[in-house]
């Protein structure tokens, strides 16, 4: 039987070095429910979904054309 792993393909940008002084509970509780192995890949993946949530948002409003209420209050 074949392996069926799945490979997830990323676009490579320039990476900086930044210094953020975050919760290490927070970052160990992230880290346990993303199932990442670093802090740094669950900053990326929060990032990431951040992102998407905001494209998934605008996407629906625009085909629906109606107005969705951000949940961060001060968007």
């Amino acid at each position: 039987m074949a392996s069926t792993k799945r490979t997830l393909v990323m676009t490579r940008h320039p990476r900086v070095s930044r210094t953020y002084r975050l919760p290490l509970k927070k970052i160990s509780a992230a880290q346990r429910a993303m199932g990442t192995k670093t802090a740094t890949e669950t900053i990326e993946r929060a990032l990431d979904l951040a992102t998407f949530q905001r494209a998934l948002v605008d996407g629906t409003a625009a085909m629906f054309g109606v107005k969705i209420a951000s949940p961060d209050p001060d968007r």
